[in-house]
C-alpha cells in the first residue's frame, strides 16, 4: 500500500483535526507540506507534527513535487481558488465542507476536477462517524423498512474563526456551516439516488450581532415522499449537540454523537482549558470525548478516501455530493426569504428519475387495512382497522 504524501492547506481547527487524524494511529500517510496564511502558525504546526515543509504560498504548497494529495481545510471563500490550482496541477484533492459558498461555486469545482480527470473527495466527516456507518449498514440491511423521516441536529455556541461570521466569506450562517452536515447525513439514510425535490426553511438571527442566521430549521422533501428535518444553531448553550434520528416503517434509530455519550465528569477545579470541541466550560458537569477525531468520523473518512484512491473508485462522498448539498442549501436560503416551499434546482442529477411517492398500506385481511394495534393497561388488545371499501375506521378487541 502506497504512502500518501499530503499537502495540507490550512492550519485552523479543521486543518489541525485533519492532521491529527492523518498522523494518528501509526498511520503510514503523512502531511509533508503545510500552507498557512500565517508564517508563525505554519511554523508552529509544522514543528508540532513533524511536517518537513511549511509555506505561505498556496500555489507552492499545491505544486510541491513530493506530495500526491491536497487536503483543503481553508475558509469557504478560498475553496474554488484552491481546487482550480489542484486541477491545474493534476493532483488528487479532498475538500472540507461545505464544498462551495453556493451551488454555482460547487458546480464549477465539480467541473474542474472532472475535466482534469483527478480524484476528488468531499470531506463530510459526520457522514463517517462509527455510529453513523453502523446505523447506515443497519438501514441498508432493511431493518427499518422504508425510511419515512430523518431528523438531524447540530447546535453549538458558534464557529471558532472570524471569517465564518462574515457571510461574504462563508456564504451564510448556521445553515452553510452546520446544515451541510445534517443534509448529507439525511441523504445517506434516505438514499443518495433519491432526488431532493423541495424545501421549506425558517432562519433567523436571534442572538449574535451578525447579518447571517444563527438559528435555522428546515424540511427537505424527497421524491419517494421521505422528509428530512434539520435543526442548526450558533446560539445553543452548553457545548456541541450532535443528534440524529431515523424513522422507518419498521423501526427507529436514535444516535447521540457528542454531548451525551456516556462519558460524564464532575470537577470543582477544572480539567484544563480544552475539554471537547465547542465546550463552554471546564468545571462542573462536563462531557469529555474519548477520541474526538474518531468520534467525529475523521479516521473512517480518510481511510475511505485513500482506499478509494488506491482502488481507483469513487469515495462515499465526492464533489458531486458536495454540489447536491449546496443546491439544497441554496433552496433553503431562498425559502427562508420567501416563506414558501422552494424547488431544489439541480442542474446536475445522476440519481434515479423513476422514483415516485407511495404510501405503505399494511393489509390486515381481505377487507381491511391495519391502522394500529395496541396493548391496553387492563390487558385488552385493541386493533384499529380501515375498511378497504368505503374507508370507514373501525376497532375491535382480540
Amino acid at each position: 500500500m502506497e504512502m500518501r504524501k499530503i499537502t495540507m492547506l490550512g492550519t485552523g481547527l479543521i486543518g489541525l483535526f485533519y492532521t491529527m487524524a492523518l498522523h494518528g494511529q501509526r498511520s503510514r500517510d503523512r502531511v509533508c507540506t503545510i500552507y498557512s496564511r500565517s508564517e508563525e502558525r505554519g511554523k508552529k504546526m509544522a514543528e508540532e507534527y513533524g511536517i518537513p515543509r511549511h509555506t505561505t504560498s498556496m500555489e507552492a504548497a499545491i505544486n510541491d513535487p513530493e506530495t500526491n494529495v491536497v487536503v483543503i481545510g481553508l475558509p469557504n471563500h478560498l475553496h474554488l481558488e484552491a481546487v482550480r490550482m489542484c486541477a491545474k496541477a493534476k493532483k488528487a484533492v479532498l475538500c472540507t465542507k461545505p464544498l462551495g459558498r453556493n451551488a454555482e461555486e460547487a458546480k464549477e469545482m465539480l467541473r474542474l476536477v472532472e475535466e482534469a480527470g483527478i480524484f476528488h473527495g468531499y470531506l463530510e466527516d459526520l457522514a463517517y462517524t462509527p455510529k453513523t456507518l453502523k446505523a447506515l449498514a443497519t438501514i441498508q440491511a432493511g431493518a427499518l423498512g422504508k425510511i419515512l423521516w430523518v431528523r438531524s441536529r447540530e447546535t453549538h455556541p458558534g464557529p471558532h474563526s472570524d471569517w465564518f461570521w462574515n457571510s461574504q466569506m462563508s456564504g451564510g450562517g448556521a445553515i452553510i456551516d452546520l446544515g451541510c452536515h445534517c443534509i448529507e447525513i439525511a441523504r445517506n439514510y434516505i438514499g443518495k439516488d433519491v432526488m431532493p425535490i423541495e424545501v421549506m426553511c425558517w432562519a433567523a438571527t436571534q442572538v449574535k450581532p451578525i447579518e447571517a442566521e444563527d438559528h435555522a430549521i428546515g424540511l427537505v422533501k424527497y421524491a419517494n415522499g421521505a422528509i428530512a428535518q434539520f435543526e442548526v444553531s450558533w446560539s445553543f448553550r452548553g457545548g456541541m449537540d450532535l443528534r440524529d434520528e431515523v424513522s422507518g416503517s419498521e423501526g427507529v434509530v436514535r444516535i447521540d454523537h457528542f454531548l451525551r455519550t456516556g462519558f460524564e465528569v464532575f470537577t470543582a477545579v477544572g480539567m484544563g482549558e480544552y475539554v471537547a470541541e465547542k465546550s463552554e466550560t471546564s468545571k462542573g458537569w462536563i462531557f469529555p470525548v474519548g477520541d474526538e477525531v474518531n468520534t467525529l468520523g475523521y479516521n473512517h473518512m480518510f481511510a475511505d478516501m485513500f482506499d478509494s484512491i488506491e482502488q481507483e473508485k469513487t469515495p462515499m462522498e465526492s464533489f458531486y455530493d458536495g454540489y447536491i448539498v449546496n443546491a439544497i442549501m441554496d433552496a433553503c436560503y431562498l425559502s427562508a426569504k420567501t416563506k414558501k416551499w422552494e424547488t431544489v434546482d439541480l442542474a446536475i442529477w445522476r440519481g434515479r428519475t423513476d422514483i415516485k411517492e407511495e404510501r405503505i398500506l399494511i393489509e390486515y385481511n381481505a377487507k381491511h387495512y391495519l391502522v394500529k394495534e395496541e396493548q391496553l393497561p387492563d390487558g385488552r388488545k385493541k386493533i384499529i382497522l380501515k375498511k378497504k371499501e368505503g374507508g370507514k375506521i373501525v376497532e375491535k378487541e382480540v
